[in-house]
């Protein structure tokens, strides 16, 4: 080998050292900013004023039925193409990371409560493998599932109107984030599962850390 060539291999083997070494920086400041995260106080943020859903099953469902319980919620709906189902999968990671000894809930909420009866949230938690004594999907009145959303959640839901629609399933802008409510129904926590600096497997270890913290406050 000439060392014209020999020093371009060195060249390329120092390029990847580096960015192996850049990787590996990235790595252990966002494994640190984590654990700095979730050794902080959790908020409380609000509280959840009560509210009368219809769940998958077609059981009515109020705040007192998860007072004493922790729970995680998110919004979307069923005939989104965009961010729904990447968002109902993480919820799914969610449900699965959760200890067989943890009481915790957790709770979808649709933006299109019209379209989305018991029937059909029933046939999309079944699809992605919801348990339905874990996780609930909850419809019903607009105005309540609005007020439950926004004024309490601080979940964003908009229905855009016919114009601006790019597609037939365009529906509605919707908050990406999950949160937390704690045993008193007071909101204690809003993570972004896919925000900059955050990845879906940070944000959920967040998650889960939020939920064993409030599962040992009495």
């Amino acid at each position: 080998m000439n060392p014209q060539a020999r020093r371009f291999d060195f060249l390329i083997w120092i390029g990847v050292i580096i960015t192996l070494l850049i990787l590996l920086l990235a790595y252990l400041l966002a494994q640190l900013r984590l654990r700095e995260t979730i050794g902080r106080p959790l908020p409380i943020l609000g509280q959840v004023q009560d509210f009368r859903l219809t769940n998958q099953v077609g059981q009515v469902v109020t705040l007192a039925d998860l007072r004493g319980r922790v729970w995680v919620a998110d919004i979307i709906f069923t005939r989104c193409a965009g961010p729904c189902p990447r968002m109902t999968r993480q919820m799914r990671e969610i449900q699965q990371a959760l200890p067989a000894t943890s009481t915790a809930k957790l709770v979808t909420l649709t933006t299109d409560a019209d379209f989305d009866t018991p029937p059909v949230l029933k046939a999309y938690a079944d699809k992605f493998g919801a348990d339905p004594k874990r996780w609930m999907f909850l419809t019903g009145d607009k105005r309540q599932v609005a007020n439950l959303a926004i004024d309490s959640l601080k979940l964003t839901a908009v229905e855009k109107k016919p114009e601006e629609r790019l597609a037939p399933e365009d529906l509605f802008v919707h908050s990406t984030i999950f949160v937390v409510v704690d045993k008193l129904g007071r909101l204690r926590g809003v993570f972004e599962t896919d925000g900059e600096g955050v990845s879906p497997m940070q944000a959920r270890a967040l998650i889960l850390a939020a939920v064993k913290r409030l599962e040992l406050e009495r």
